[in-house]
């Protein structure tokens, strides 16, 4: 007996990602499919959710999704984040929303090219200081001019909403033993990277190519998202941990409250559609890169510095490092606050 089913939507007839709802998060229920809208059911009840309105699916503790669900979901082009406790678990995507590759490939080739790799890392730095000269910086003098930014960040939002600051701490393995703001930043981060990789996604690009950090399979989603942290989710964090600094026992919903605030503000913000467009600025076509070369050992360079190659300081797939010009890799999770100089 042959089973009927909805027709693959054309990709023509898909919303745009930047039309889209930013993210879904849902817990405790039972996801299945119905048309062209999955289905929601709990103990209150089903609620419809049309499958292409949505970027990203944010499945906690307690859901169970059928096989026919998780195949709309794909053909619509949706990503899916499985998250817990303990902060993100698993990615995954539908197709991409488009046929061509040719993004892919200017980032492929970005990556691999020595120039424009660089060339890539600043314009990333250039939109966290867009009021900055930063021509004349070396890559190591931006990472501790963003370290310094990123700092003073963590260190006004404290004092604004009264909240101990004393580093940033996240223990994949031990969430829970992390204090009110740090499991707050994880939990707004979370909801953050899943937005990235599901642009990302749609876009046709690989997660995996960074920039700013690589050896990662999410070196790219971590560069995108770093882009809208310091206006987003770090403050909202502060803001959120500052309600529950002395009241532990509520610990339990502050993840909750702290994405229902986040996905506020990437709508008032428009964080999705900003990053489709920034994405797209930072692998446009330069009018004078058809002939880069590959990134070689005898090529590598950073203002006319001799570059270490960043593949041979990669020695765990589970470690993600910063891309440096000079030195191959740095450390990530490491506030480089000081300017180096050369």
């Amino acid at each position: 007996m042959k089973l009927t089913g909805m027709i693959r939507p054309e990709l023509q007839e898909l919303p745009q990602i930047g039309d889209r709802m930013s993210f879904i998060y849902l817990e405790r229920c039972k996801i299945s499919r119905e048309d062209g809208a999955i289905t929601v059911a709990d103990d209150q009840g089903i609620v419809h959710v049309p499958a292409a309105a949505i970027s990203v699916l944010l499945l906690g503790p307690g859901c169970s999704v059928t096989h026919r669900a998780m195949e709309l979901i794909g053909d619509a082009g949706v990503s899916v984040v499985w998250v817990g406790e303990q902060g993100v678990r698993y990615y995954a995507s539908g197709r991409p929303l488009t046929h061509s590759a040719k993004l892919l490939m200017r980032q492929a080739k970005m990556v691999s090219s020595q120039r424009l790799h660089i060339a890539v890392v600043r314009k990333m730095y250039q939109l966290r200081f867009p009021n900055e000269d930063i021509s004349n910086l070396t890559l190591q003098q931006l990472r501790g001019r963003e370290g310094s930014r990123i700092r003073k960040v963590y260190q006004e939002s404290a004092k604004k909403w009264n909240v101990k600051w004393n580093g940033r701490e996240y223990r994949p393995e031990d969430f829970a033993s992390g204090d009110s703001i740090n499991q707050a930043l994880s939990a707004g981060h979370a909801c953050l990277y899943g937005l990235a990789h599901a642009v990302i996604a749609a876009l046709g690009c690989s997660p995996g190519l960074g920039f700013v950090h690589v050896g990662h399979e999410n070196s790219f989603v971590y560069d995108i998202a770093d882009l809208y942290k310091a206006e987003t989710t770090i403050p909202i964090a502060f803001e959120i941990a500052s309600q529950y600094e002395n009241n532990d026992e509520n610990l339990e919903d502050l993840a909750g409250v702290v994405r229902r605030r986040v996905r506020d503000e990437l709508v008032t913000q428009h964080i999705l559609e900003r990053m489709v467009a920034d994405i797209q600025y930072l692998l446009k076509k330069e009018s004078d890169d058809s002939e880069d070369e590959a990134v070689t050992e005898d090529n590598r360079t950073d203002n006319g510095k001799n570059v270490k190659s960043y593949d041979e300081d990669i020695s765990s797939s589970e470690a993600i490092y910063l891309w440096d010009g000079v030195r191959g890799t740095v450390k990530n999770g490491v506030q480089y606050g000081k300017e180096l100089k050369e």
